[in-house]
């Protein structure tokens, strides 16, 4: 037996899904958290003998599949003929979501309807006639709070769902036989279903009137959204959860572990003193430290993950996303591309398949294209590391690295947007602000953890083999002999990395060293720290306890031999070229166009250059009054990429402008 989960985005379907089946999936406070259907079976304190599977299925306004969210979401409870279908009902919007449910109940599948956040609308005073409400829509109607693990009135509308199977279900609302193609006639039906449903409304609902035209949540938002406050009081939130992660509470849960990991290491390396040195090279160096240097940085990532759950719950991203829809929108992206771009300082991937719930299918690409700009928890090792390197752990180092994400994600959106012909045009976008409350340090400590076992297992799989690779490489040369002590040139991870080197020259750090950490920072962005670790053999100094001596900070500096400039440029070189492999896989995904995808790649790669050869350039020139090493060639490189962008965009602006060539001469004849 299956039964569908189906409601509005922000109505607590997910929250309801993971407390009737014991899962923990992602949840938020916007719409396309849930990008995907997911299914697991209930608990058998709701299903009992029965074998019952919850669908969840992603947030959906309308069956109308306008968004590919909707259409998931269309497509399950039309072809795949649930037995029957739970409608989340967000209680305190009764209006919008009812259009949703007398949709559903057209299909004449079996459904219940739990109006959930039944706790909110009591302490707001405002009343809603089930019985009423449920001979209205010819279906039974539960009240449900599904955050609450007692009284939740969830047993009771599951057992009501179980026992309507096979029964047939009657609509009280049924859509006149119209031409879905015609706009015109479309709007004129969504409007008469909307008097319907405001008519049931007005009958069963009564609400407390107040008495303040504008009550404190009104004044809090007037601030929070505004253009220039929000911003603002944006930018200090994001400077608090980075100092408090990276700078404060991270580090000192870090030496903790740091000291184990160092012990640990130490006494594998005794253990093989007299081993055979691929034994120590593949064990002590290669798993234990190059893995342990990455997980060292864990507590930054977790307690990261830690505070920005506490935003999510609290309902203040929602009110960040708000504050930027203006900004996204004149730089040709929808209001919508806020939410891949605020999901992504977790993951790019989550963030990537976020991008499905824009509509316009250029405006989705794009945002694709650019979410990965912003640094992902994958990258937080390596800000750690440089700034706490190069900068004395200085916090403006990680503040820089995510709003000049922003800045980036801002011009790569203006240059599509030049490149694909597109013009500015009105971009409706709705963006639900949740009522505030006191975040939950269950959901917020659930949501770090599950992200950290993540974090882990990438490290106990991917990294290892990485890092156990490339310290193999780098003990042995391609006769397999160990590489004698000063010939580190002759090793195999130094052949294969030397010719990437010299397109790095321009740069600052054209050595085989770092162009190896670079290359492996494509499976993995926290290879970066793993690998240079092994290379510079630095496994005793890459951690937060050092990291934030003076003196650990100037040997790991001298040991890479770099510049403070030289190590930004090569920090923001690694978080703007192309991501993992994995996101570059969702993206391939997400577009299902080879030349997007390219082209993405393409820009990608020549942002992340392109930044860290001003930065080196013309840091150089001002801290040295020149210009760095082979300021001519990184001209003529950055030259040929632009040659290469414009010849890709050309193609991909033909195709653009071949599909909307009606609309061109509709104008045309119209003039």
């Amino acid at each position: 037996m299956r039964i569908a989960f189906a409601g509005n985005p922000n109505s607590g379907k997910t929250t309801m899904y993971n407390a009737l089946t014991g899962r923990s999936e992602k949840v938020g406070n916007w719409g396309g958290v849930t990008v995907g259907s997911k299914e697991y079976q209930l608990k058998k304190e709701f299903a009992g003998d029965r074998e019952v599977i919850a669908v969840d299925l992603p947030g959906a306004y309308s069956m109308s599949p306008f968004t590919p969210e909707e259409g998931i979401t269309s497509e399950y409870v039309r072809t795949a003929s649930p037995d029957a279908i739970v409608n989340i009902v967000d209680a305190t919007n009764l209006s919008r979501s009812l259009f949703f449910t007398t949709q559903l109940l057209e299909l004449g599948i079996p459904m219940v309807v739990a109006l959930n956040k039944s706790d909110v609308n009591a302490k707001e005073g405002t009343e809603i006639d089930v019985g009423k409400l449920s001979a209205k829509l010819n279906c039974p109607v539960f009240k449900t709070v599904s955050t609450e693990e007692k009284n939740n009135g969830l047993s009771e509308m599951i057992a009501k769902a179980i026992s309507l199977c096979g029964t047939e279900q009657k609509a009280p609302y049924l859509q006149a036989d119209i031409d879905l193609h015609d706009k015109a006639a479309v709007d004129a039906e969504d409007r008469k279903r909307y008097q319907f449903v405001n008519g049931i409304v007005a009958e069963v609902e009564t609400r407390k009137v107040l008495s303040q035209e504008t009550n404190k949540e009104d004044k809090i938002d007037a601030v929070l959204t505004n253009p220039i406050a929000g911003i603002l009081i944006f930018a200090g939130v994001m400077w608090f959860v980075f100092w408090v992660s990276q700078a404060w509470l991270g580090p000192l849960v870090a030496d903790w572990l740091v000291g184990y990991i160092e012990a640990f290491q130490e006494f594998v390396a005794g253990q093989l003193e007299n081993s055979p040195p691929i034994l120590s090279a593949l064990l002590a160096d290669g798993i234990v430290g190059g893995v342990g240097a990455v997980v060292g940085f864990l507590p930054l990532v977790m307690v990261m993950y830690f505070l920005i759950a506490l935003l999510e719950d609290c309902g203040y991203m929602a009110r960040v996303s708000a504050v930027m829809d203006p900004i996204f929108k004149r730089v040709g992206l929808s209001g919508k591309s806020v939410i891949p771009v605020v999901i992504g300082t977790g993951c790019g991937i989550p963030a990537i398949m976020a991008c499905r719930t824009i509509r316009d299918e250029r405006e989705r690409r794009a945002t694709t294209m650019l979410t990965t700009f912003i640094p992902c928890g994958a990258k937080i090792p390596v800000i750690a590391l440089f700034a706490g390197a190069f900068f004395n752990g200085a916090g403006w180092v990680s503040l820089t690295a995510y709003f000049f994400g922003l800045v980036l994600i801002f011009l790569g959106a203006l240059l599509i947007k030049v490149v694909t012909g597109y013009k500015y045009r009105k971009s409706f976008f709705i963006m639900e602000l949740p009522k505030y409350k006191v975040p939950s340090l269950k959901f917020a400590f659930r949501q770090m953890m599950e992200r950290a076992k993540a974090y882990i297992v990438k490290a106990a799989t991917i990294i290892l083999i990485c890092n156990t690779v490339v310290q193999v490489m780098q003990t042995f040369d391609w006769h397999f002999q160990v590489v004698e002590e000063g010939a580190e040139n002759t090793s195999i991870l130094a052949s294969i990395a030397s010719p990437f080197a010299i397109l790095l020259i321009p740069l600052g750090f054209g050595v085989w060293q770092l162009a190896a950490a670079a290359i492996t920072g494509f499976i993995a962005k926290e290879n970066v720290v793993g690998t240079l670790a092994v290379v510079y053999g630095l496994t005793a100094f890459i951690d937060v306890e050092e990291l934030e001596m003076t003196g650990g900070a100037n040997t790991v500096a001298m040991t890479m031999g770099l510049t403070s400039v030289t190590a930004l440029a090569y920090l923001f070189f690694n978080l703007y070229t192309p991501p993992c492999f994995a996101a570059i896989g969702a993206m391939n995904s997400e577009m299902q166009h080879k030349g997007w995808l390219w082209s993405a790649i393409g820009l990608q790669l020549c942002t992340g250059y392109t930044v860290a050869f001003l930065i080196y350039q013309f840091g150089t020139l001002f801290t040295e009054g020149h210009f760095g090493t082979a300021f001519v060639p990184g001209l003529i490189a950055i030259a040929v990429m632009v040659v290469v962008i414009i010849l890709i965009s050309r193609k991909i602006r033909a195709s653009f402008d071949a599909k909307y060539q009606l609309h061109k001469n509709a104008q045309t004849n119209v003039a």
